[in-house]
């Protein structure tokens, strides 16, 4: 992130970071009991990572269960620059997010809609509209099976 303040992931800020991926919403009197801070230093801890862009603490819906039944991973082939393609995307309301590849596909897109029509007003007037991409290929989701963001703090640490 840019202009985020420097923060060193010790071992109490990985254990801040897991207890918040078990619950979000834990108090900071709670987490500092777990650590083994005062309240007032695991507050300023949490407000850091968050600062920091280390962690967000977001609710995560359920698409199907707010009205979103179409979701589809899209495979795009820029011509020209893929970053400016990239963060074009990114503005995108119905995009979840955006990955720049090495493969078949330049970026990898994931598009969450309402049903079927909005998904190809998506894809036909606002993707393949862009001046830079070049081709898409759409790879319906049929059931999501898992979906999760509890991959932890530490790489020799598998997820949960």
């Amino acid at each position: 992130m840019v202009d985020s303040p420097d923060v060193t992931l010790d071992a109490t800020s990985r254990h801040i970071i897991e207890l918040l991926q078990a619950d979000g919403r834990m108090s900071y009197r709670a987490i500092a009991e777990a650590v083994g801070l005062s309240e007032a230093a695991a507050r300023q801890r949490v407000q850091r990572l968050l600062a920091a862009g280390v962690m967000q603490i977001v609710a995560v819906t359920d698409p199907l269960e707010v009205g979103l039944h179409r979701q589809a991973m899209v495979g795009i082939t820029v011509e020209g620059s893929i970053g400016e393609a990239a963060d074009q995307l990114a503005a995108l309301d119905e995009v979840a997010y955006v990955v720049i590849a090495a493969g078949s596909f330049d970026l990898l897109v994931e598009v969450v809609c309402a049903d079927d029509a909005s998904l190809l007003a998506t894809l036909d007037e606002r993707i393949r509209s862009l001046p830079t991409v070049r081709a898409t290929e759409t790879f319906m989701y049929l059931k999501l099976v898992k979906q999760t963001y509890a991959w932890g703090t530490r790489p020799d640490k598998p997820p949960a």
